[in-house]
């Protein structure tokens, strides 16, 4: 059985967000991946960064410098 756990997922606006999202988070080495849309969630893009609960402030941080804005920020069973 697949173990669900409480996960930060940060949903955009659009691909090109995600995938800049992605981008900034490699260069800074910041936590998490690129991931669907949890079906729990409805956004406009098809992609979310998903990551632990515990990076949320270094994100959020990350995401003003970045000047990235997201559609929702959530906390998910994943």
């Amino acid at each position: 059985m697949i173990s669900r756990e409480k996960r930060l997922i940060i949903t955009f606006r659009c691909t090109t967000d995600a995938i800049a999202m992605e981008k900034a988070c490699k260069a800074a080495q910041a936590p998490g991946r690129l991931i669907p849309v949890p079906r729990a969630i409805s956004a406009s893009c098809g992609l979310s960064w998903c990551a632990d609960l515990n990076s949320r402030q270094s994100l959020e941080e990350l995401l003003s410098q970045q000047d990235l804005q997201p559609e929702g920020i959530y906390e998910c069973m994943i």
